[in-house]
């Protein structure tokens, strides 16, 4: 008996026949993109596209950290770095959830140890080349890096700036709706202030952040300098132009600034620091020092971070008592 050609097929060519075969459903499905994803942000000049949200995440400096925590996300954190201050109360439960890698910064070697795939630095110093953080280093590790944006090359940081910050963060970290009912109400508490203080007059202001031989101030380039006019002052160094700088006495004396606000942070006391400027026999005919007007605020509050809005409140509950 003859078999029909056909039939004579070798094994493996059968195999291969049916395997062409096959339903498309038993193919692996294509992974589906996380809801906003694709996105590309550019950060100080850094452009980035994001596939999918960072999961292991590593701030470095508190008002960064607070940000983070401000939006819920303690859980994509797997390290922090640098306090200046206390954590706010409302953050403390979550930020003793994340691992500290060190007490200033990290080195390479501890922040590669925790094998981050996002670095959020505050300052500039967060990525200090030589020490091998730099953010191309970072990036030829794999890893993203974000700048808060108070330290971009360019610009004066405004508190629209603070709003796309966090903006920014929120679509990074796939929390879009969290970082819009945080600015919703961010917006209602600097409305709530502006208001109080329609028609008065601003006062003259110096900050004394340290510094003895000179003062260690706030120029006209960070977020503090609009703290200080949005709370109803006048910064007498917001020509300097930087967030921070060095004035000379000679130069605090010629301003006459009417307010000294403090920033408080780090070692010296606010009580030290104005001893410091009170026992200043050529500060004696500043009518800030005449008069002992003194207004506080941490050094957190300061800078472009999620305490902002609350403290141009406080600030502006300091210059202008009256209003409060």
């Amino acid at each position: 008996m003859t078999w029909p050609r056909r039939a004579l097929l070798p094994a493996a060519a059968l195999v291969s026949l049916l395997a062409g075969c096959a339903a498309p459903a038993e193919q692996a499905p294509a992974a589906k993109a996380a809801p906003g994803f694709p996105y590309t942000v550019t950060n100080c000049g850094v452009k980035t596209t994001y596939q999918a949200p960072p999961k292991r995440a590593v701030t470095m400096n508190q008002h960064v950290t607070e940000i983070m925590l401000a939006l819920g996300l303690e859980k994509s954190l797997v390290g922090t770095a640098y306090l200046d201050d206390a954590i706010l109360p409302a953050y403390k439960k979550a930020y003793d959830t994340v691992p500290v890698l060190a007490k200033e910064y990290p080195s390479k070697e501890a922040l590669l140890a925790a094998n981050p795939d996002f670095v959020y630095g505050g300052y500039t110093s967060a990525f200090t080349a030589k020490d091998g953080r730099g953010r191309d280093d970072l990036r030829r590790a794999g890893i993203d890096t974000r700048l808060n944006t108070e330290y971009c090359p360019t610009g004066s940081p405004s508190v629209d700036d603070l709003y796309r910050e966090v903006t920014e963060i929120g679509r990074t970290f796939g929390v879009p709706d969290r970082a819009a009912t945080w600015i919703t109400a961010a917006r209602g508490t600097v409305a709530a202030t502006e208001k109080r203080l329609k028609g008065v007059e601003p006062v003259s202001v110096f900050v004394y952040d340290s510094g003895d031989k000179t003062a260690f101030t706030a120029g006209g380039k960070g977020i503090g300098n609009e703290l200080i006019t949005r709370a109803g002052g006048r910064n007498v160094f917001a020509d300097l132009d930087k967030p921070f700088g060095d004035a000379a006495w000679e130069q605090v004396v010629a301003r006459k600034p009417e307010v000294v606000v403090i920033y408080d942070y780090g070692s010296t006391t606010v009580e030290q620091k104005k001893r410091r400027l009170l026992d200043d026999p050529a500060l004696k005919d500043v009518p800030a020092i005449r008069n002992r007007r003194f207004a506080v605020l941490p050094l957190s509050d300061t800078v472009l971070g999620v305490r902002v809005p609350a403290a141009v409140d406080k600030l502006a509950a300091q210059l202008h008592p009256a209003t409060r």
